[in-house]
């Protein structure tokens, strides 16, 4: 008797709900960890979403109760690993890395809703998101000092921004584990909420934002996150480009026209 093939488990979910995407990845029995397949499944989501009109932010979480993202699929970039310095970096730290970026970057928000272990990618993850919300359940590592590395995916250079470089590298060096107040604290996170109010939390922080003109919310990102690395002189020439790109647009024009007359702004995105 021929039993038919199980069909494919999507390595990341997605839906889409009053103009919330909501991206879940999806290996639960492998806390999620990161494998070149979801991270492609990720960065193929990222990618719709970005030329969808229709989707305005996305709240990025993990399936299951116990992690938003172990890290790294260890056994599989291990292969890499074994075949040399050429497929490592190709197949895993530029994969990574391109993942965290394109996240960074993404001009629409993304809030991390951080469900349980935010371990080494996990974690590289929360740190290049625009805004990130932990459950009380969670728990943040950099454990890659202990498989004989350093973090790949950005680690090194993200969180040594928030958190400053000794407290980034008492993490980094130690690998310990850090709990959602220290994550707090040094500005990983925007909050920590209990467990069962984490995705009504980042969806309400979502809609708090989507509810301003697109365009000026991705003027924001863009000018936040290229100034970060400039001087306060080449910071300020981004923000004034930014704002002479909203000039000519329909949604300044619409914001002006609304606080004049006293009433709330209909933005079209354009």
């Amino acid at each position: 008797m021929h039993t038919p093939d199980r069909p494919a488990v999507a390595p990341v979910l997605a839906s889409v709900d009053d103009g919330i995407a909501r991206l879940t990845l999806n290996r639960p029995d492998k806390l999620n960890a990161l494998n070149y397949a979801t991270i492609d499944a990720l960065m193929a989501r990222l990618d719709a979403i970005e030329t969808d009109p229709a989707v305005r932010a996305v709240v990025l979480t993990g399936a299951g109760d116990r992690a938003f993202s172990a890290g790294g699929d260890i056994r599989e970039f291990s292969g890499s690993v074994a075949r040399g310095v050429a497929a490592a970096t190709q197949e895993f730290v530029r994969r990574g890395q391109a993942m965290t970026a394109r996240i960074e970057a993404f001009p629409k928000p993304i809030i991390v809703a951080v469900n349980g272990l935010a371990f080494g990618g996990g974690c590289e993850i929360t740190e290049a998101a625009h805004l990130a919300i932990a459950s009380e359940r969670a728990l943040f590592a950099k454990p890659e000092i202990r498989l004989g590395m350093p973090p790949t995916f950005g680690g090194t250079q993200r969180l040594s921004r928030l958190a400053g470089r000794k407290r980034a590298l008492a993490l980094l060096l130690t690998g310990e584990r850090f709990s959602p107040a220290q994550a707090l604290e040094m500005g990983l996170v925007n909050a920590v909420v209990p467990h069962d109010e984490l995705i009504p939390a980042a969806s309400d922080l979502a809609r708090r934002i989507v509810r301003h003109a697109p365009l000026a919310v991705s003027a924001v990102i863009t000018a936040v996150t290229r100034g970060l690395n400039m001087g306060i002189a080449e910071g300020l020439q981004v923000e004034s480009e930014q704002f002479a790109r909203m000039v000519p647009t329909a949604d300044l024009a619409e914001g002006l026209a609304a606080w004049i007359d006293g009433r709330e702004p209909l933005y079209q995105g354009r």
